[in-house]
């Protein structure tokens, strides 16, 4: 997920797009130790876009307006 199109929802949106992530995170790791995650570099997609979610929600928190071009 793009963060521009993270920056477009509102907040309730953003929470709940970070609760599936988590749980996905949860998933793949549980995977992961018992030997049957597929492909490895999901988990680090997932990983990366819960950073960016959480930038996302810390930019509101702050008040931070960026554009899509990353101009501030």
């Amino acid at each position: 997920m793009k963060t521009s199109e993270l920056r477009e929802m509102n907040l309730e949106d953003i929470q709940v797009r970070l609760e599936e992530l988590l749980e996905e995170n949860f998933n793949l790791r549980f995977q992961a130790v018992s030997g049957h995650l597929t492909n490895p570099i999901h988990l680090r997609e997932v990983r990366r876009d819960i950073a960016c979610v959480h930038t996302v929600l810390r930019e509101r928190e702050l008040g931070i307006n960026t554009l899509a071009g990353g101009e501030k």
